[in-house]
């Protein structure tokens, strides 16, 4: 498992719930069945600009210590978050079934809440006119480009 995990949360939210010391779940768990995470913060912007554009309102991400999750982690083909489909957000057309095709990415899945306690930092999401993500403040150029943790 990779040493962090990423999560974007709406900054509204997540400073509720940890202002009330309330388990933060996203507003789409009950229907996933998860929280969405990932090990390799390169995709957040594509991943925000797929799901969350017409989203009001400041986000961030949130750095996690995989080591201090309490909640079961499964990594799993990308899914739907809410009703929004996960197709083509990685690459755009739809993967062919072909024995020559490269394996489909899996993704950190969290059977839980997220724990206060595993949060290493919180980065602001800049995000432009129309409302698409432009930015991570904070994330090292080198994971931004691309650079996954091992």
């Amino acid at each position: 498992m990779a040493q962090h995990l990423y999560h974007m949360v709406e900054a509204a939210q997540w400073k509720s719930c940890k202002a009330q010391g309330t388990p933060y779940y996203p507003p789409t768990y009950e229907a996933d069945g998860f929280t969405h995470l990932t090990a390799d913060p390169a995709l957040l912007l594509t991943v925000a600009n797929h799901f969350y554009t017409s989203s009001v309102g400041d986000w961030i991400v949130l750095v996690l210590d995989a080591s201090e999750l309490t909640a079961e982690v499964k990594y799993e083909p990308a899914a739907p978050v809410g009703n929004i489909s996960s197709t083509g957000v990685l690459g755009g057309a739809q993967r062919q079934e072909a024995a020559e095709a490269p394996p489909e990415p899996l993704f950190p899945h969290l059977y839980g809440s997220i724990d206060f306690a595993a949060v290493r930092q919180e980065l602001p999401m800049q995000r432009g006119l129309t409302g698409s993500f432009l930015s991570i403040e904070g994330l090292p150029a080198a994971l931004a480009d691309g650079a996954s943790n091992p």
